[in-house]
């Protein structure tokens, strides 16, 4: 089996640094809401398309009851929950100090990986966490803008609850993942926990009546660009590979290799021409590669 778990973690945050981009383009001119329905709707049916072409059926009803009771919660609790709570607390609190609370979500599912799932971690993985988490954090502390006033108390509160509750809905849902998912394929899985994310929208937006918002981001043919290449990347590749790595590696390895989004975020918006990479976005991201390496050996 070798690395597999980590390879496949190191893609996922690959795969969730395209799609962050897309989205936040996306999100910008349609609303993160609209973003967050069509982008699981979107998935759904690449995935179903899949599932024709390599088993003959659009929905994989051959995982089992098990298989479908997890996983449904996965998603339910990781893409409803948990998206919900970050991208409320990207507003309330801001996306800076949100996605610091994020960094939490390594030692969350490690904690949570070895009470439920009995799944030890050697010294060298431990190190190896705490670096990776620490050079995130500095990447992410890096960046402070200057026009944006800080909020106050009360709203600080509810912002760090809310990126609390995200941090906890991603740790939960990968380990209700690895749990549910056993040796079934990691793409059927996925598309188990989107259909599942999808439903919790829906009634979200019924309950709310927001289904009146699809009608402009629908008639925005860049954003649906956008979105077409965050829900390959996203839901579709980087999901699966998430699925693939808790799978085949620790849960606490897997997130933590996958938290390297921030840092891989820079070279790519370095690229791009967007902004450019301080020295202390610089050795943080250093530090948090240095991390990873500990976790391949």
């Amino acid at each position: 089996m070798g690395a597999l778990g980590e390879l496949a973690a190191l893609g996922t945050a690959v795969c969730w640094t395209v799609t962050a981009l897309a989205f936040e383009a996306a999100g910008r001119r349609v609303g993160s809401l609209p973003v967050n329905l069509l982008r699981l709707a979107l998935a759904a049916c690449v995935y179903s398309l899949l599932g024709l072409a390599r088993t003959g059926l659009a929905v994989p009803t051959d995982l089992g009851v098990h298989a479908w009771l997890w996983l449904s919660l996965s998603g339910l609790v990781g893409f409803t929950l948990g998206d919900l709570c970050l991208f409320r607390a990207f507003v309330v609190l801001g996306a800076r100090l949100s996605m610091l609370f994020m960094a939490l979500v390594p030692p969350m599912t490690a904690a949570l990986g070895y009470l439920f799932l009995a799944e030890a971690l050697t010294w060298l993985d431990v190190l190896g966490m705490l670096l990776t988490v620490a050079g995130v954090s500095w990447v992410v502390l890096e960046r402070r803008p200057a026009a944006r006033s800080a909020p106050a108390p009360r709203a600080h509160l509810t912002g760090s609850l809310l990126a609390l509750g995200g941090a906890l809905g991603q740790a939960v849902g990968l380990l209700l993942s690895k749990h549910g998912m056993g040796d079934h394929d990691a793409f059927a899985a996925s598309h188990v926990r989107v259909l599942a994310g999808l439903a919790g929208f829906a009634l979200l937006f019924t309950g709310a009546r927001l289904w009146r918002r699809l009608g402009p981001a629908l008639g925005d043919r860049r954003a649906m660009g956008q979105l077409g290449l965050g829900a390959l990347f996203g839901p579709f590749l980087g999901v699966s590979l998430s699925l693939l790595a808790v799978q085949h590696t620790q849960a606490g390895v897997a997130a933590t290799l996958m938290a390297l989004v921030p840092v891989l975020v820079l070279p790519a918006t370095w690229l791009l021409g967007r902004e450019p990479i301080g020295l202390r976005a610089l050795g943080g991201a250093c530090l948090a590669v240095a991390g990873s390496a500990l976790l391949f050996l």
